[in-house]
C-alpha cells in the first residue's frame, strides 16, 4: 500500500515540474521564455530576454521579409520589359567577361547553373560549354575541368549539385527547368559534390538583384543560400579554401548598396559580373585575381 502511495505522489511532482529540456538556467522568467523559443531564422545569434523583445525580433522579421517581396516584384517587371535584342547583348557581355577571366581559367571544379529562360536569367550555355569541352577533349589533369550542376530535391530548400559531363545528361523537371538526372545512362548515381573527393573552386550563381556591397537577392526559395552554407561549413571542417561565389548580373538587376534587406542566413558573393565589367568584393577575390 505504501509503494503504491509513493508512486502516486511522484507522479504528482512529475506533474507540477517543467520538462528537462525547458527548464531556465536562472529562475528570470524572461529566460525561461528565451529558451523555450527556437532560434528565430536569420537572427540564431540574437539573445532576446523578453516577450517584448521576441515580439520586436518577429516583426523585423517580417517588415525584412516584406521588403523583400515587394523589391522581387519590382524586379521582375524591370527584367519582363527588358529589350531582347539588350538582353542578348548583355548575356555575351558577361559570358565573354568570365571566360577571359584569369580565376575562371584556373579553376578545375566548378559549380553553375543551367539558365531558365522563363526566368530570364542571365545565359550561361556558352561558359557551360566550355567547360564541358574542356573535360573531354583534355584528359590532363591540369587542364581538365569539372562541373556540377542544380538538382531540386523538394519544396524545402534541399537541393544537390551533382556532376554531368554533357548537355545530354539534362532533363526537364516538372517546372521545365533542366537539372541532372540522379543516375547516368548506365545506371550509376551521379557524383554529388557533398560527397566529392576534392573541392569546388568556383560557384555561378543567379539572383533577381545584387549590390557592389555583395548582398544578393534571390527567388525566395532559399536554396542556394542554404547549399552554400552546407558547402561553406563542408570546406570549412576539410580545411579547404573556400569556393568564389560569383554572381551574374544584368545591368538593371545592380542597385543601390544596402537596398537589399538580408537577414543572417543570406549569403553575400565575393563577385559580381555585369556587362560593366567585374567588381570584386570580398578579400578572396581580390586575392583570386591576381592569379
Amino acid at each position: 500500500m505504501w509503494r503504491s502511495g509513493l508512486r502516486q505522489r511522484v507522479k504528482e511532482l512529475l506533474m507540477i515540474l517543467p520538462p528537462p529540456s525547458f527548464l531556465p538556467p536562472s529562475p528570470s522568467p524572461a529566460h525561461h521564455l528565451a529558451f523555450t523559443k527556437k532560434p528565430l531564422l536569420g537572427l540564431a545569434n540574437a539573445s532576446p530576454c523578453s516577450a517584448v523583445t521576441m515580439s520586436t525580433t518577429t516583426n523585423n522579421l517580417d517588415e525584412i521579409f516584406k521588403q523583400k517581396r515587394v523589391l522581387r516584384s519590382k524586379v521582375r517587371k524591370s527584367l519582363k520589359a527588358m529589350d531582347p535584342s539588350l538582353r542578348s547583348q548583355e548575356d555575351d557581355a558577361i559570358q565573354s567577361l568570365v571566360s577571359e577571366a584569369a580565376w575562371f581559367k584556373s579553376s578545375q571544379r566548378l559549380c553553375a547553373y543551367i539558365t531558365c529562360y522563363a526566368l530570364r536569367e542571365v545565359d550561361t550555355s556558352k561558359l557551360l560549354s566550355q567547360i564541358l569541352q574542356n573535360t573531354t577533349k583534355d584528359g590532363s589533369a591540369q587542364n581538365a575541368k569539372k562541373l556540377y550542376v542544380p538538382r531540386v530535391e523538394d519544396k524545402n530548400s534541399h537541393m544537390r549539385m551533382l556532376n554531368i559531363s554533357s548537355m545530354d545528361d539534362l532533363i526537364a523537371n516538372s517546372m521545365d527547368i533542366l537539372e541532372p538526372a540522379p543516375v547516368d545512362q548506365h545506371g550509376n548515381a551521379r557524383e554529388d559534390v557533398m560527397l566529392a573527393n576534392d573541392p569546388v573552386d568556383l560557384f555561378l550563381l543567379p539572383g533577381l538583384a545584387f549590390d557592389k556591397s555583395g548582398r544578393r537577392l534571390g527567388r525566395g526559395g532559399g536554396y542556394y543560400d542554404t547549399f552554400l552554407r552546407k558547402y561553406q561549413d563542408l570546406a570549412k571542417e576539410r580545411n579547404w579554401r573556400q569556393p568564389l561565389l560569383v554572381a551574374l548580373s544584368y545591368s538593371l538587376q545592380i542597385i543601390d548598396d544596402g537596398a537589399i534587406p538580408v537577414t543572417l542566413n543570406d549569403v553575400p558573393v565575393d563577385v559580381l559580373v555585369s556587362p560593366a565589367g567585374v567588381i570584386p568584393i570580398s578579400q578572396a577575390a581580390l586575392n583570386r585575381m591576381q592569379i
